[in-house]
Parts: C-alpha cells; sequence; structure tokens
C-alpha cells in the first residue's frame, strides 16, 4: 500500500494531500531518488537523504555547504551529517573508499567520474542510473542520470 492510498480519500481528490497531512495519518513522504524506510538507517541512505534535501542549493567551488556546494563538498557534507568522515576532493575520496563494481552499486555509493586515472567529478548514487550532485558553475545540486560510461563507483567505509 503506499503513502497516497492511506490518505483520506478526500484529500487526494481536492488535491491537497501535503507532506503534513500524509504525516499525520501515518503515511510516508516520498523524495525522489532516496531509498526506502528499511535502509534508511545506513550512514550511505542518510546521507542520500542529505544531499536530496540540498536540491536547488547553488555550486560554487570549494564550498562545503550548507547553503552552498562544489561537488565533493556536497558529498563530504552529506556523509559527515551522516556520521562519516571523508577527505575534501574527489580524488582523495575516491582512495578512501571501498571500490566496488557497477553490479554491486547501492544507492548512497559514491560515483566518480575519471578520465584515465584522474578522478574529476563525484556524486552520491540515487539508483536508476541517476545521481545527486553539485555539477558546475552556474548551476545548482539536483538528480540527473549519469551521461558516461567513464565511472568508478566507492562505497563509504
Amino acid at each position: 500500500m503506499t503513502a497516497l492510498n492511506r490518505v483520506p480519500s478526500l484529500m487526494v481528490r481536492a488535491g491537497t494531500a501535503s507532506a503534513f497531512a500524509i504525516a499525520a495519518v501515518g503515511g510516508s513522504v516520498v523524495i525522489p531518488g532516496v531509498a526506502a524506510d528499511a535502509a534508511a538507517s545506513t550512514p550511505a541512505t542518510q546521507a542520500l537523504k542529505v544531499a536530496a534535501s540540498k536540491k536547488g542549493s547553488p555550486y560554487k567551488y570549494g564550498a562545503t555547504g550548507p547553503r552552498r556546494f562544489d561537488c565533493s563538498g556536497l558529498t563530504l557534507y552529506s556523509f559527515k551529517k551522516a556520521g562519516k568522515k571523508l577527505p575534501r576532493t574527489a580524488a582523495q575520496q575516491y582512495n578512501k573508499t571501498r571500490h566496488i563494481g557497477a553490479g554491486s552499486r547501492k544507492a548512497g555509493d559514491l560515483v566518480f567520474f575519471h578520465s584515465g586515472s584522474n578522478v574529476y567529478h563525484v556524486g552520491i548514487y540515487a539508483g536508476k542510473g541517476k545521481i545527486w550532485h553539485a555539477p558546475k558553475t552556474g548551476d545548482v545540486v539536483r538528480l540527473q542520470k549519469i551521461w558516461t560510461k567513464s565511472v568508478w563507483y566507492g562505497r563509504v567505509k
């Protein structure tokens, strides 16, 4: 049963089923790219939720939050809020993770973009081939489909 099925039909018909109303009747709120409640207690899924909560935050080179982020600043901030320490840059973060294959990736794992052996970007895997990341100057934190096969995956220890 979905959360919306538990919301009184009058609220749904009127289009007023807010997150507050759903929670008030014992439902749950679903955020795109965030794992289900069963896995919500792991640091990786907590970090994923934190990253998703920063949707729309502006990119700023060197920023580590809480209002502006660069790519590795977003991952550092998200995992810190989940109780895990990461180094500052994408390359340093790659070196601190347990490297895994694409077939083993899970929501909350880090996705590292590389050119040869040079890691230049990082995001948090959200499932279904998408990541939460802070893309570049002039952009904002957002959920986006992975656009290249030149990625490596790492699990925060």
